[in-house]
């Protein structure tokens, strides 16, 4: 039964660190470029779109296609970003924890 308990403690505890690190990854910020730093988008490490910037050389009508391609890869590097600082933020939260190999908690 002890054990039981034990395993109730750390169970709890790992609940409260995830709504901790659920609240730190909303707090992260993440910032995509592409085109050399003409269009850069900023995430929260969670996903959510908190800034988009383009450069005004850039905003000429024959240029559209350029800036939506542009948009979309930094979105993408964004997101791969906030990809790795959640899989960071889950190894500092797991440490010592035996969880399976591919197990994602949130």
């Amino acid at each position: 039964m002890a054990d039981f308990m034990g395993m109730m403690g750390k169970m709890q505890e790992l609940q409260g660190r995830m709504q901790k690190m659920q609240a730190e990854l909303e707090a992260t910020e993440v910032t995509g470029v592409a085109g050399g730093g003409l269009v850069s988008i900023t995430l929260s490490a969670k996903g959510a779109l908190k800034n988009i910037s383009i450069d005004a050389s850039l905003l000429k009508p024959a240029e559209k296609e350029i800036v939506e391609d542009l948009i979309a890869a930094a979105h993408a590097d964004a997101r791969a970003k906030a990809e790795r600082a959640m899989e960071e933020k889950m190894r500092e939260l797991t440490g010592g924890l035996p969880l399976p190999p591919g197990l994602k908690l949130f």
